[in-house]
């Protein structure tokens, strides 16, 4: 399978920085960290990996000198060193208080030598750390495989062109809509895609869905600090993706459980990366600022998680628009989700606008910050006359701008992005394309 990873361009911009530190890459479990950096090692002429879930090689930081232990692991793993470039990679590195400290004086002392660390659950060893080396590492986030992604794994390589196209091509419009139905439903686990590659049927997948599901249940023992959290957390993770939308934290699913007890059981898995808690926010003008005081949503870590422990995959292969399915929540999730993927270099939550009155509320879906401006907008389609919420946050912000989704267009369908089929408030066309590099095109 084709995986190449969007973040690659980070890795070598890290790579040819003359003010290179060490660098930790997050993210979630089984979202391709070590597969990633295993593919990256081929940019050197020599390459160490280490993983510290074995004994023998996390007790080599035990020595706490950045030299004795890389000369060690050159010993442990049998490699000769040479001046050429090395790349020492220190896989599931939160298993290691002392190896985290250390990539302070790797960074010191062996600046010649590049230093890569993956850690799925790295913030619940940080408290462990006594000296955290601020300002001598940097960091990048990795997310399950967005929709150009995709295209790519999934050798779609004329479709991917098309994509990228600003705008899209008219003859590659229906091709790349089925398309992304397809990701909606599979999600983005490199796993779940490497397997539907092997296979092309999604009815063999489910195991693997299970398999993948379990196991972050079954890591709840490193989330919680003590059985009644990890109790709390268990419950959360069972009933947390059949909540249809924000969420109460006081009695979450059906409990009994305090509202301190469920955020600090869902912000721990929020710390592990599988449920993300986001909050609204009440502004219109930058910068954006989630407001704590309100109800928050959940964001799943995958859609094709999310769409299988829902047990909604059937229903969903024969629709052709699947912006009402099950609420709009599944659509929904996905555009956010594409949307997360585009930050790789800080961990970015979506923010959504609310206005709570006693009169009347409004929601819109997104907003986001291009420049100086809030861009509101509405992921479900509808009528212009059921854009109650767009309409208000447009006449009382002022903003010139709004999207939404239109489903035909003939005069410019062409100029349609993909899942962004936008329109600008009072009838003026656009098309705006997110990209990775968190760039916004009108």
């Amino acid at each position: 399978m084709n995986l190449n990873r969007l973040i690659y361009s980070n890795l070598l911009e890290w790579k040819n920085s003359t003010d290179r530190k060490p660098l930790i890459l997050r993210g979630a479990r089984h979202v391709g960290k070590t597969t990633l950096i295993r593919k990256f090692s081929a940019e050197f002429s020599t390459y160490i990996e280490l993983n510290l879930e074995r004994s023998a090689e996390k007790k080599l930081f035990e020595m706490q000198n950045a030299n004795k232990i890389f000369q060690a692991a050159c010993l442990l793993k049998e490699v000769v060193y040479s001046n050429k470039p090395t790349l020492l990679f220190i896989d599931e590195i939160q298993e290691s208080a002392e190896a985290i400290k250390m990539l302070r004086y790797f960074y010191e002392d062996m600046p010649h030598i590049y230093i890569i660390a993956a850690g799925s659950l790295l913030e619940f060893s940080l408290k462990a750390v006594e000296s955290f080396p601020v300002g001598r590492v940097e960091y990048l986030y990795l997310h399950p495989l967005n929709f150009p992604e995709f295209l790519a794994a999934i050798n779609k390589g004329n479709a991917l062109t098309a994509l990228q196209e600003i705008p899209i091509p008219e003859y590659a419009h229906e091709t790349l809509l089925n398309l992304f139905h397809e990701y909606t439903i599979i999600g983005g686990m490199p796993e779940i895609i490497a397997n539907y590659v092997k296979t092309g049927n999604l009815s063999q997948l489910e195991p693997v869905y299970s398999r993948l599901w379990q196991s972050y249940k079954d890591d709840v023992e490193k989330y919680g600090q003590s059985a009644t959290e990890r109790k709390i957390i268990r419950h959360i993770i069972d009933t947390a993706p059949l909540e249809q939308d924000r969420i109460k934290l006081e009695g979450f699913g059906k409990s009994n459980y305090r509202s301190r007890e469920v955020g600090e059981a869902i912000r721990a898995l929020d710390m592990a990366r599988i449920v993300m808690l986001m909050y609204p926010t009440t502004d219109m003008e930058p910068p954006i600022m989630p407001d704590l005081k309100k109800r928050p949503r959940l964001q799943f870590l995958d859609s094709g998680l999310l769409n299988q422990v829902l047990m909604v995959q059937g229903e969903m292969l024969p629709l052709k628009d699947l912006s009402d399915f099950y609420r709009g929540k599944i659509i929904q999730h996905v555009i956010y989700q594409e949307h997360i993927s585009s930050y790789s270099q800080t961990y970015y939550k979506p923010h959504f606008w609310v206005r709570e009155e006693s009169s009347s509320n409004s929601e819109v879906n997104l907003v986001y910050r291009y420049k100086n401006l809030v861009i509101p907008i509405e992921m479900k389609s509808g009528k212009d006359g059921k854009l109650r919420s767009l309409h208000q946050f447009v006449e009382r912000s002022g903003t010139k701008f709004a999207i939404r989704p239109i489903t035909w267009v003939p005069k410019y369908r062409n100029m349609l992005p993909i899942w962004l089929k936008m329109k600008i408030y009072r009838n003026k066309y656009f098309s705006i394309f997110f990209n990775n590099t968190n760039n916004c095109f009108i």
